[in-house]
């Protein structure tokens, strides 16, 4: 699409970055393998992701992204399928979730409350995720992959939006770079499970790189519109036993 501004005409590019399905994080599979890659759609992860792409059924979409993990691939898959024509789903691993260190926790709730003290330090100088990856290295390479996907050259005639399915904690990372905030606003980005976020991205007026992000529509879930009933926070809801 392109837009004006200042008489001049710049092209603007749309990412709807979603976040996964839901998942069970205590389920057998992944106790067993003591890895939270290896998570799958629950039932209702596959529900959301349903109604999801009947929603994102309207748009066009030429370039299709998940982390390449499993419950990323599995929600885009969904999405896709709810579309005549629906463009390749590729993997970007830059896009995978942060790279936690070594823990354990006594249940869901601990767990919930544990995640969410380590987005609420995300901006203090050497934070890491439970010592693993830092966020500031988190959020350089999912940043590196947002602006591969708005920079790489598109023919006219195949120009749409792009369908990005991540996670929690590097969409977080991502919306907070994307408001300026660097990784101060990591912890106030609400990403509730199979929910929707719309950027748009104007280029400068070369091309060569992105003059201004416009965040649209932050935290959308398709299958519940006004979020009634959804009084507890995304970590809160996710390590819930119900």
């Amino acid at each position: 699409m392109n837009v004006s501004s200042g008489g001049q005409r710049l092209e603007r590019r749309r990412i709807y970055l979603m976040r996964h399905g839901r998942v069970d994080y205590f389920s057998d599979e992944v106790l067993k393998a003591r890895d939270h890659r290896v998570a799958r759609l629950t039932e209702e992860g596959r529900a959301q992701a349903e109604t999801a792409g009947l929603a994102l059924a309207e748009p066009v979409l030429t370039r299709a992204l998940s982390s390449g993990l499993t419950r990323t691939r599995e929600t885009a898959e969904i999405v896709l399928a709810q579309r005549a024509r629906a463009p390749v789903l590729t993997a970007d691993g830059d896009l995978e979730e942060i790279r936690g260190g070594t823990v354990a926790f006594n249940g869901r709730a601990e767990a919930a409350v544990a995640m969410a003290a380590q987005f609420a330090r995300a901006h203090e100088p050497g934070a890491r995720m439970f010592d693993g990856e830092s966020f500031v290295d988190a959020q350089a390479r999912a940043v590196a992959a947002i602006r591969r996907v708005v920079l790489s050259p598109e023919p006219v005639a195949e120009r749409g939006a792009t369908l990005i399915v991540a996670h929690e904690g590097v969409n977080r990372l991502i919306l907070s770079w994307a408001c300026g905030a660097g990784l101060a606003a990591a912890s106030a980005f609400e990403q509730d499970t199979c929910c929707v976020n719309v950027l748009d991205f104007d280029l400068t007026s070369d091309g060569g790189d992105i003059g201004r992000i416009i965040v649209k529509a932050v935290n959308i879930t398709p299958y519940n519109w006004l979020k009634h009933g959804m009084s507890r926070t995304s970590l809160e809801a996710i390590f819930a036993a119900d």
